[in-house]
């Protein structure tokens, strides 16, 4: 009977989750030579190839494929059973504030797996605009906050990057109309950078909405009323972006930023280390040698 490891197949997850070895050895803290044995050592054990490495690309190969899935299900029973054998050594809550259109798909998965880890800690999510959170953080009303910003602030670190899109109704005409009709909540944080970029174009434009309501600003946007900016990955169904074929500027990319409150002990660090394997797993895979 041969026992599979669990240390080797956290390995395998991360490394398949986060586009390569070096990814992977950051989101562990490990060496990059400690996770490329892990794998090593997986592959011997089950006389298995588990990772396509032709052509200086990496990609998993079938059996890489199906051995991850069921690695997925060994973790996340793993990670209960200790949380649920260690939970009264970790109670209390968490204060997690992010803006409302990355709190999808990343941040119902990393809220189900810490909860499996620590089922005594209570985390309390807070959406609202990145300007607001980064203020509630100063204020000491959260303990970790994500962000949508052009450039990182002091004391953060950058999760991944997305691409900012001009959205509006499907098939929609608004953003062929002058002046361009725009639809944003007055603390939306892409605001003030679409404005300067509009200007810079010479694209005269009007605001169509004044309102902290997102919902208001979607059914403008959705009536094909307006135009809109929002992340290439956050995209509702009833939107769509745009491709102005140059008649409106490029929007450019976008960081999610990560902040926390000064200090920090274990079930914030583990908190922080989930949401940085979870948007880690966003960007596209650009996988290094195993």
């Amino acid at each position: 009977m041969r026992n599979l490891d669990i240390t080797t197949l956290r390995s395998l997850v991360a490394v398949a989750d986060q586009g390569g070895v070096t990814r992977a050895a950051t989101a562990l803290n490990l060496t990059q030579s400690a996770v490329s044995m892990q794998i090593k050592r997986l592959e011997e054990m089950l006389d298995l190839t588990l990772f396509d490495r032709a052509n200086r690309r990496v990609s998993l190969t079938a059996s890489g494929e199906q051995l991850v899935g069921y690695a997925r299900r060994m973790l996340d029973l793993n990670d209960e059973v200790v949380g649920r054998l260690t939970e009264e050594i970790f109670e209390g809550e968490l204060a997690l504030g992010v803006p409302h259109d990355i709190v999808y798909p990343v941040v119902p998965r990393v809220l189900k797996q810490f909860n499996a880890a620590y089922p005594r800690v209570k985390v309390n999510l807070r959406s609202s605009s990145t300007i607001k959170l980064r203020e509630a953080l100063a204020r000491g009303e959260v303990d970790v906050i994500l962000t949508t910003e052009e450039v990182l602030g002091e004391g953060g670190e950058t999760l991944t990057e997305m691409m900012l899109r001009w959205t509006g109704a499907p098939a929609g005409v608004s953003w062929k109309r002058r002046p361009l009709r725009l639809a944003f909540c007055r603390q939306c944080i892409f605001r003030p950078m679409v404005l300067r970029k509009l200007e810079a174009a010479g694209i005269d434009w009007e605001m169509a909405v004044d309102s902290e309501d997102d919902r208001a600003v979607e059914a403008l946007v959705s009536a094909d009323l307006a135009v809109g900016a929002l992340l290439e990955d956050s995209m509702p169904p009833h939107l769509e972006a745009i491709h102005p074929g140059g008649a409106l500027p490029e929007l450019g990319v976008q960081k999610i930023n990560l902040y926390a409150r000064a200090g920090g002990d274990e079930v914030r660090c583990a908190l922080m280390r989930m949401l940085r394997q979870g948007f880690g797993a966003l960007t596209p895979p650009v996988l290094s040698p195993v």
